[in-house]
């Protein structure tokens, strides 16, 4: 990513690729600064039906960093779905799209590993853009258990079908009809993958399908660290109405508030916290009892990441190492989550008197 993670990018559209009758991919211009890993998103603004100044809508990258400069999101259209629909419907070669970087821990950091990639219908956007790079940065296996509603609805058809033949000892695609085999259960997912117990798993799609394979994960021995799936979260805030919010109080208090906690409480503590982002060490002691960690990390101009900043994705996740930390909300993260010590930035506030993080996980 670039090196300031508050700022909006301005994305041109260079192509539109019709993949389905309900799906487009958009070929997108992007600053040569901007990076990105595979499995990771786009939270682009779209205009809002809601009568606010606009909204925000999550993509995932279909492309591959090592493909080209340009980038790729798809986007399947969503039963009264706004912002699927006003994409797909206005959209066009020459628009500009305003997005935050990219963003999202659904990623692969092992171009070595083995890889089994469970996707269910548009799930595969983002399960395409690992599976690519892997092939063509790693040395791994890859195996792809593609579900949809019928022949009509898979998306990337040619492009798998190219990638099979490109990697014919690498990459084995197992197409799942509904329409033919029926909605896919735990027991025959199990019975497809239980020979790959030693790959590295990653899960996207519905969240049937996704709850399916994770049961299956689970009941063939699959460890916390080689199981992975993305979350569909259709965001209620919008992240780009707090910009600035980094130099300004905790998005999560007014200024009312915060006068009147300085009237009637005694003054916020301070905290020390440590860790690591992107390969910057940092280690501070005025983190405030009263300021989010990610408003924090980003007054400190560290390049924390984040996209929502309201608890309903899982872009700001980190891992607690050392000490404790109260988050005032979440939407995203499971009971597993939280036991392996998976916190949200945006929603963390400080427990213990020194902290260590990590967002290597």
């Amino acid at each position: 990513m670039g090196s300031n993670v508050t700022e909006s990018v301005q994305l041109r559209v260079v192509d539109v690729i019709e993949e389905t009758s309900d799906a487009k991919s958009f070929v997108l211009e992007a600053p040569s600064s901007l990076s990105y890993r595979p499995g990771q998103f786009l939270t682009i603004e779209v205009p809002s039906n809601s009568g606010a100044k606009s909204a925000a809508r999550c993509y995932s990258l279909s492309s591959a960093p090592h493909e080209s400069d340009l980038l790729k999101i798809t986007v399947k259209r969503v039963r009264d779905g706004y912002g699927s629909n006003w994409m797909c419907d206005n959209v066009e070669v020459g628009h500009t799209l305003k997005a935050l970087p990219p963003s999202g821990q659904f990623t692969s950091r092992q171009v070595s590993s083995d890889l089994l990639l469970f996707a269910g219908g548009s799930g595969i956007t983002p399960v395409l853009s690992i599976a690519k790079s892997a092939l063509a940065n790693g040395a791994g296996d890859v195996v792809l258990f593609y579900a949809n509603r019928n022949d009509a609805s898979v998306i990337f058809a040619s492009e798998l079908s190219e990638l099979a033949a490109k990697y014919p000892d690498r990459l084995i695609v197992i197409h799942w009809l509904e329409s033919v085999q029926g909605i896919p259960t735990v027991t025959q997912l199990k019975n497809v993958v239980r020979h790959l117990s030693s790959y590295d798993a990653y899960v996207c799609g519905p969240a049937p399908f996704m709850a399916a394979a994770l049961t299956a994960l689970d009941q063939l021995g699959f460890p916390r660290e080689r199981k992975h799936h993305e979350r569909f979260i259709s965001l209620e805030g919008n992240p780009f109405d707090v910009d600035e919010a980094a130099h300004e109080p905790s998005s999560s208090e007014t200024v009312g508030e915060v006068i009147a906690s300085i009237a009637s409480e005694p003054p916020a503590r301070a905290f020390r916290v440590s860790g690591e982002i992107g390969g910057v060490s940092f280690d501070h002691d005025d983190w405030p009892s009263d300021q989010v960690l990610l408003d924090f990390l980003l007054k400190k101009k560290l390049a924390a990441p984040f996209s929502c900043r309201s608890g309903e994705c899982s872009s700001c996740t980190y891992r607690i190492v050392e000490g404790s930390v109260k988050m005032i909300g979440n939407d995203v993260l499971d009971d597993e989550d939280l036991n392996d010590g998976l916190r949200l930035a945006c929603q963390s506030l400080p427990e213990t008197d020194e902290i260590s993080i990590s967002y290597e996980f």
